[in-house]
């Protein structure tokens, strides 16, 4: 069964500013609490997801590559508005960042993801990590496909 753990930061100032980024569309076909099942078009590269519930920072996830027609299909048949984004690829201190700058109705919000190996496996925190949203369900993709952060009264 495939597992991931990872935690989720809001993230300060622009630390990409000098890192290629990839443009990321994403939708969802079920956004149920005990599954979601997403469809994710990276760059050129194309996938389905299914994510089981959190416990904590880790949830099952099965991840499998879809032809980029059979997404941009399946995009069109998503419930809800597509989150769009850039993704950004950082190494600080033996750690690999992903930093996700969102656009559209999300426009505004950065947040840094981190997979981890163990929920208490320690690494060294960049100076441009800001409070720490893991367990807040808000930042959840699929949560900010329906309920968008322009639409937050107070992030």
């Amino acid at each position: 069964m495939g597992v991931e753990i990872e935690r989720k930061f809001l993230v300060k100032g622009q630390p990409w500013r000098e890192t290629p980024g990839v443009p990321y569309r994403q939708g969802y076909l079920n956004r149920d609490k005990a599954r979601t099942v997403r469809v994710r078009i990276a760059g050129e590269a194309a996938f389905l997801t299914i994510k089981g519930v959190s416990v904590g920072a880790t949830r099952a996830e099965f991840e499998y590559p879809i032809p980029l027609a059979d997404a941009e299909a399946l995009l069109a048949q998503c419930d809800g508005p597509l989150v769009e984004k850039t993704r950004y690829l950082l190494d600080h201190a033996g750690t690999r960042w992903e930093l996700d700058v969102f656009a559209g109705d999300n426009a505004g919000l950065v947040v840094a993801e981190v997979e981890l190996e163990s929920e208490d496996q320690a690494f060294v925190r960049p100076d441009w990590l800001g409070d720490e949203v893991t367990q807040d369900a808000r930042y959840f993709n699929s949560n900010l496909a329906a309920h968008p952060y322009c639409r937050w009264a107070t992030p």
